[in-house]
C-alpha cells in the first residue's frame, strides 16, 4: 500500500492583501501625493472623487470645457489704508473691554434704512391712507424685484461707491 504524506507548507505573500487597491476616501491625497501616473491622471482627466487640492487659495474663475474664464470680481484686491500720521500703535492690551455685538437681524437693518425716514414723514403728514411715502427715496421707490435683483448682483456689498453714513444722509 501506498502511503501518503502531506506536508503542511507555510506560504509567505509578498503581495499586499488589497492588491495595491487601497480606500482613497479615508485619508487625504494631496497634489504631492501618489503616484507619476496617478498626478498626470488627475492632471488630465480630474477623478470627482478626488478633488484637486487648492491648499486654501479661492479660486478667480472657473473652467469651461478646457478654457479657463477669469472673473474680475473674484480676484482679490487689497485695500490698504494711508496710516501715515497716525498716531496709533499696533497692540491691543488684553486688559481692554470685550465688546459684544448681537446679531444684525432684518429688524435692525429696516431700522437703519427706513425707520427714520418713516418717523420724519408721519410727523410732517407725508404719508397716504394706505402708509406710504408722499416722497419716496431711493430705496423705497424700488419694487420687490428690483430690490431683490440690487442684493443678487456680484460684489453688490463690496464694491459700493458710496459709504453707509452717507446713504443715511440721503434716506432722511
Amino acid at each position: 500500500m501506498a502511503s501518503v504524506f502531506l506536508t503542511i507548507q507555510r506560504g509567505i505573500s509578498t503581495t499586499a492583501v488589497a492588491s495595491g487597491k487601497k480606500n482613497f476616501r479615508k485619508f487625504n491625497l494631496y497634489n504631492k501625493r501618489g503616484t507619476r501616473e496617478f498626478k498626470e491622471r488627475q492632471r488630465y482627466n480630474p477623478d470627482p472623487d478626488i478633488p484637486i487640492h487648492d491648499r486654501g487659495t479661492r479660486k478667480i474663475g472657473y473652467k469651461d470645457g478646457d478654457n479657463f474664464v477669469l472673473v474680475p470680481e473674484m480676484v482679490p484686491e487689497l485695500i490698504v489704508p494711508n496710516l501715515e500720521g497716525c498716531e496709533l500703535k499696533p497692540y491691543v492690551s488684553y486688559r481692554s473691554t470685550r465688546v459684544v455685538q448681537s446679531k444684525f437681524t432684518p429688524r435692525d437693518l429696516f431700522n437703519a434704512i427706513y425707520a427714520k425716514k418713516i418717523n420724519i414723514d408721519f410727523k410732517n403728514g407725508k404719508l397716504d391712507e394706505n402708509g406710504n411715502s408722499l416722497e419716496p427715496s431711493e430705496f423705497e421707490s424700488l419694487t420687490p424685484q428690483q430690490a431683490l435683483d440690487l442684493a443678487q448682483k456680484t460684489g453688490s456689498d463690496l464694491f459700493q461707491q458710496e459709504k453707509p453714513a452717507e446713504l443715511l444722509d440721503k434716506v432722511q
